[in-house]
Order: structure tokens, then sequence, then C-alpha cells
């Protein structure tokens, strides 16, 4: 086979991994965006009100009320069995800036009087928020974490002002430093997504 054709096809074959990646690298940002500290306004005293929205968060930091669990310290000890908890509560404010980080103002995330004509009776999370508590865990694992693919399935809502814990434990060496875990996010013990996904890990 050619130079040129195996570079086709190699970038054919790569192209649905690079696409989850990017997909996962945009949710990520905005789901960090939102876990990051409240808006704060920037201006002058001329009356302009430019805001920031967590770009005062440094790499690897930790804020109050946010705990993590590891079983393992080491990337190069990582293996089937060990795991990563990180919990964190969701509220208003999170909301607030998830919903403007991501486009989705739906009126069941951010109108009480809505939302509480609808099944819920009240505002929710997005869920895609709520699944961004995976990446952050994830985040926690030692070494560097890539994802490379992630499936969730919603399967109760979550009010505002909710802790949830999502855990992620390796179920599967798949060789080349890629494993695949289970993901899960409870609330008071309640299951709201289920899930898996694959990431590769360099130490």
């Amino acid at each position: 086979m050619s130079s040129e054709r195996r570079e086709t096809f190699l970038s054919t074959m790569l192209w649905p991994q690079s696409r989850m990646f990017k997909n996962a690298l945009a949710l990520s940002q905005a789901t960090m965006s939102a876990f990051s500290t409240a808006s704060q306004p920037t201006g002058t005293d001329t009356g302009t009100d430019e805001r920031r929205t967590g770009e005062d968060i440094s790499a690897g930091e930790d804020r109050p009320g946010w705990e993590t669990e590891l079983t393992v310290e080491d990337a190069t000890e990582l293996g089937v069995g060990d795991e990563v908890r990180f919990t964190k509560s969701v509220d208003d404010a999170d909301v607030r800036r998830f919903a403007a980080a991501s486009g989705d103002t739906n009126p069941i995330h951010l109108d009480e009087a809505a939302a509480s004509e609808t099944r819920f009776g009240g505002r929710i999370a997005h869920g895609t928020l709520v699944g961004g508590l995976i990446s952050a865990a994830l985040a926690r694992l030692p070494g560097t974490v890539v994802y490379l693919s992630q499936d969730m399935e919603f399967l109760a809502p979550v009010e505002l002002d909710s802790e949830l814990t999502a855990t992620c434990r390796i179920v599967e060496d798949l060789g080349d430093s890629q494993f695949r875990l289970t993901t899960v996010i409870e609330s008071d013990g309640e299951t709201c997504i289920d899930g898996e996904a694959v990431v590769l890990i360099e130490g």
C-alpha cells in the first residue's frame, strides 16, 4: 500500500475517534465553565457590566465542597477494579453558567414558572451538566486522561441543590493505555445516570 493510500486509510479510520474527542472536549469545557466560580462583574465605575465566567479557575484546582476518593495514586498501577469518586452539589449558579456556556436555555432549567407546569414540578439541572461530573471524576485519575467515548442513560431528573456523586470504575484493560469504565452518577442513593466510557490514560 502506498504511503498516500495508507495516510488516507488511517485518516478515515481515525475520523470517528477524532470527532468523539472533539465532542467530549467541548462538553468538558462547557461543564468546567459551569463548575467554576460565579460570574463576577469586571466593568469600571462607568456602569459597564462585562462578566467573566470561570476564568480564574486553575488546572487541577478543587473548590470547597468538592470531594474526591481514589483507589490508586500512580497511573502506572491502574487496573481493573480501580475507581474514582467525585462529589459536588449542582446549584442555580451552575445551571445558569452551563446554560450560558452551552447555549441550552430550555425553560425547564431556567424558568421556575414554566418548569412547575411540567411533569417534574420545578426546575431541573441539564442532563449534560450532570453528566459532566463523570468528566470531572475522570480528570482526577492519575496521569493524563483523554476521553475516547462515553455512553449515558438518563434515569432520573436532578433537582437544583442536589449533591451528586460520580463513580468511575475500571472494568477492562483494553491495552495501549486504554481502559473501559462504568460511569454512574447518584443523588441520595438514586442512580441518575448510568453508562460506560473508554479513556486513554498516560502516566
